[in-house]
């Protein structure tokens, strides 16, 4: 028991930062970390190696995210202001609000990838291993919800015919 908690004190912080940009809540992200380490402390004996702690804890994690959205049957997260996160890495934006409004815009497996990578720091093969996935389709979903994410940042949006997009009438002066 003492090792597993040594270990799970070393990932803590991340498992929470992904749950939190992944469920939209801190009170989701808490519950779904607390579910992912009771379930791996209950299972820790058949890890084979301690290296593979991360992505094992991790994948346990991302299972039970997905299992609390899929019984919400997709119904809107409300969202709250989000808290001081320890270790908060540069996201480029004001605050976490707009980081989880701007998440919004993505697909549950979009966003979910996108935080895998950007906010737990794995690798696209990492990704593809911990959700099932080829490679190849993590590589173009992370590509895709990037450039969602971009466009949302540049201010343009799709407006659903065609693909083609708004531009901004320049008010001349």
């Amino acid at each position: 028991m003492e090792h597993f908690m040594e270990l799970y004190q070393t990932v803590y912080a991340d498992l929470y930062r992904l749950a939190y940009y992944y469920m939209g809540n801190a009170q989701d992200a808490e519950d779904a970390v607390q579910d992912a380490a009771l379930a791996a402390c209950e299972h820790f004996d058949r890890l084979k190696k301690e290296a593979s702690f991360r992505p094992w804890i991790f994948r346990i994690l991302v299972n039970r995210c997905r299992t609390v959205l899929k019984k919400r049957k997709r119904q809107e997260i409300p969202m709250e202001e989000p808290q001081e996160l320890k270790g908060q890495r540069e996201t480029g934006l004001e605050s976490q609000a707009e980081v989880l409004e701007l998440l919004k815009i993505l697909s549950d497996e979009e966003r979910l990838i996108v935080t895998m990578s950007v906010f737990g720091g794995y690798k696209g093969e990492e990704i593809a291993r911990m959700l099932h996935r080829k490679h190849s389709t993590v590589r173009s979903r992370y590509r895709r919800a990037l450039k969602k994410l971009e466009q949302e940042l540049l201010g343009e949006q799709s407006t659903g015919t065609g693909g083609k997009k708004r531009k901004r009438k320049e008010v001349r002066r």
